[in-house]
């Protein structure tokens, strides 16, 4: 039951609706429209108020397995997308980063548990699969659709290969690894 704002008390039965009246007045594809529409309209007050405009684009990040499964409904609101590889890698073996390079992690490694750290260089069986699956449902939508990657793997030699190879437009990474991405991404 639906209960009213701060009394923890139901709602008034003339207010609720039943679950699929509710879920066909608020449908996903609206509520996607009306976000783009206010960071539209945002974006143009602005403009307005420095009577200057600049050209832009509306992204969001891919961070989450069901961001990369669900990319294809994400692409129709989104120019690009940005595929958070930190977060993504700690939701999909479901290990805090933090955790695990300061425990077992190591021992993981020396055991060949892992072969490499995951949180280091991009594991392309199990993340690499969810970042291609989200690049091919988007792309399915939008020809050339921008898909980049940020995060530690966007400086990480190995990992910059993997992504010139599977179509990712960009890489971002922290500024000590800049040096090393931009020789990588040359030699790609």
């Amino acid at each position: 039951p639906r209960r009213g704002p701060r009394t923890g008390r139901r709602a008034p039965a003339a207010r609720r609706q039943p679950a699929t009246e509710q879920a066909a007045a608020t449908p996903r594809s609206r509520k996607g429209v009306a976000t783009r529409e206010r960071l539209i309209q945002g974006a143009k007050a602005v403009f307005e108020e420095r009577e200057r405009a600049i050209p832009y684009q509306i992204g969001t990040m891919v961070e989450t397995p069901r961001a990369a499964l669900t990319a294809d409904r994400l692409a129709e609101y989104a120019d690009f997308f940005s595929v958070g590889s930190n977060d993504l890698t700690q939701m999909t073996y479901g290990l805090s980063r933090d955790d695990a390079e300061t425990s077992f992690l190591v021992d993981y490694l020396r055991s060949h548990v892992f072969e490499q750290n995951p949180f280091s260089s991009l594991d392309s069986q199990g993340v690499g699969k969810l970042v291609d699956m989200a690049i091919a449902s988007a792309r399915a939508r939008s020809d050339g659709f921008e898909v980049g990657l940020c995060g530690e793997h966007g400086g990480d030699p190995t990992s910059i290969t993997w992504c010139h190879e599977h179509g990712i437009t960009y890489v971002s990474c922290s500024p000590f690894r800049v040096p090393v991405a931009r020789l990588a991404a040359a030699e790609a």
